[in-house]
């Protein structure tokens, strides 16, 4: 069940039993006798019960209508729209459509029993049942507007906005402060004083409306330090002033009351102590409650992306491959290259072994790995004229720091990927800074795969992990581009990332 689903659910529930406690309230707090609906038995001298012409007919068609939106919404509708079985999303909805029809049929009879204008008892049905037929009716309009509504906001799906309707989530705090605010709303119209009911309702909605623009135009930036106080104060003293004078115009024209004085007072008391203390009290708690998730998500993303960094780079795989290359180099000559491969690799694992555990390190280690990595790379292919490497590292403004591992997935997915001894192939790495930014880039060719090659549609180790990697790490800090056509592949990264402040 989708989000929208659920909160269909709690929606139509929530009205439901609302509903229903307004018909049973009156009979629990005083003699359950409606004044105008007794008047209009007695006035036709037909005896008056309560509960049979008043409470169950209530009943009856609450239920009706909440029964058959349920049974509509999450029974017939998906035979229509996901299984396509549209004869028996028919046959579910004309038995709902003659279910409902029965009931509010009964609850018809019952409620206008004091009709004696009739000619016959069955004229008397039959009007019931035209009338039951027209609500039946004026139902299944509603909900076959509703449905379309939603569809039509849905079928934008895979254009993005049509997943973010769907998925949508409700702010807590507004659910919470509606069903609050009706429900109260319910207890003075149960308590049967219209110029209190009127106030409170008017009032209490218009601080909902400032609540909402003041925690989240005001209080939102300037916990999140987003803005400085200064530039979002006019704009919160304006929404306050609007949304109070709303609430007195609402007020003094919905109600009788010839002094209106005292309330307008204490509306305005009451949005300037409560809603603005509530609203920043709420957002503190909000903003509080999601970095420390923030803050945790990150930790663990970046200790899971290191982690599986570090298994995808120390796997027998990158083993493998690197003893074969000493190995071909062996056999070339006996101990020149082959020790500084050695070498070369030592350095490497050592890197991996002990810089890779912090979490930053100095930009000039990176590179330093970098370097290693690309001369052991060198050694295999150095005998081949078709191949050409070119390294442009320009590092003598790059003071900075940067997270371990990070650029070498680019570089080792250009080996990977652009190296063939059979065509002639090439690969350009470069990087270069300026006070505020590391900017990098791997160019290379590529190589039609073999059908039976395991790895032909993969771009290579690492690179779905550096992109993980790079969202933990630098959030909103970094711009990644990867381009690449039926002969080379291009990545550009650009990270943004202050110089390094020697100690004194």
């Amino acid at each position: 069940m989708n989000k929208l689903q659920k909160v269909e659910i709690w929606a139509a529930t929530g009205i439901y039993l609302l509903a229903l406690f307004t018909i049973l309230f009156p009979v629990l707090s005083d003699d359950g006798r409606y004044s105008g609906l007794a008047w209009m038995y007695e006035n036709n001298g037909v005896p008056y019960d309560h509960f049979l012409h008043a409470v169950w007919p209530g009943l009856l068609t609450y239920t009706a209508m909440y029964g058959g939106f349920i049974l509509l919404n999450f029974r017939a509708m998906p035979q229509f729209v996901e299984h396509h079985r549209y004869w028996r999303g028919i046959a579910i909805s004309l038995g709902v459509a003659v279910g409902a029809f029965l009931m509010l049929m009964v609850a018809e009879s019952w409620k206008y029993g004091y009709r004696t204008d009739f000619s016959s008892v069955r004229a008397f049905h039959n009007w019931c049942a035209g009338r039951a037929l027209i609500i039946d009716f004026v139902c299944l309009v509603a909900f076959a507007f509703y449905s379309g509504m939603k569809s039509l906001l849905l079928a934008g799906a895979e254009n993005g906005w049509g997943r973010r309707i769907a998925g949508i989530k409700i702010p807590a705090d507004m659910v919470i402060l509606v069903i609050v605010w009706l429900a109260v709303t319910f207890f003075f119209i149960l308590d049967r004083h219209p110029a209190r009911t009127n106030l409170f309702f008017w009032s209490a909605g218009c601080y909902i409306i400032c609540y909402y623009f003041i925690s989240r135009r005001f209080f939102g930036p300037l916990l999140r330090k987003e803005r400085h106080w200064k530039e979002l104060l006019p704009n919160a003293i304006m929404v306050f002033l609007i949304t109070y004078v709303l609430a007195c115009v609402l007020a003094d024209a919905s109600t009788n009351i010839s002094h209106m004085a005292p309330f307008y007072i204490l509306i305005f008391v009451c949005q300037l102590l409560m809603v603005i203390p509530l609203a920043w009290w709420l957002t503190w708690a909000t903003l509080s409650q999601k970095n420390e998730v923030l803050t945790l998500e990150k930790a663990l993303g970046r200790s899971s992306a290191n982690l599986d960094f570090l298994r995808s780079q120390i796997n027998p795989h990158f083993l493998f491959n690197a003893l074969n290359t000493l190995y071909g180099t062996a056999l070339q000559e006996q101990a020149g290259r082959t020790s500084e491969g050695i070498q070369k690799l030592g350095d490497m694992m050592r890197f991996m072994l002990h810089e890779n555990t912090e979490e930053k390190i100095h930009l000039s280690k990176e590179v330093g790995y970098l370097q290693n990595y690309i001369a052991l790379q060198r050694l295999r292919t150095q005998e081949s004229p078709d191949i050409k490497i070119e390294v442009n590292i320009q590092d003598a403004n790059c003071e900075h720091a940067i997270a371990p591992m990070l650029l070498i997935p680019f570089v080792e997915n250009a080996f990977k990927h652009g190296i063939s001894l059979r065509n002639r192939s090439w690969i350009v790495v470069s990087l270069s800074c300026d006070d505020h930014h590391i900017y990098f880039d791997a160019y290379n060719s590529l190589h039609p795969k073999r059908e039976n090659d395991p790895e032909r549609n993969s771009l290579g180790i690492g690179l779905n992990n550096v992109r993980q990697r790079l969202q933990h790490i630098y959030p909103g800090r970094h711009e990644l581009s990867i381009r690449e056509t039926a002969s080379e592949f291009f990545v550009h990264l650009t990270i943004k990332s202050e110089k390094i402040v020697p100690s004194a």
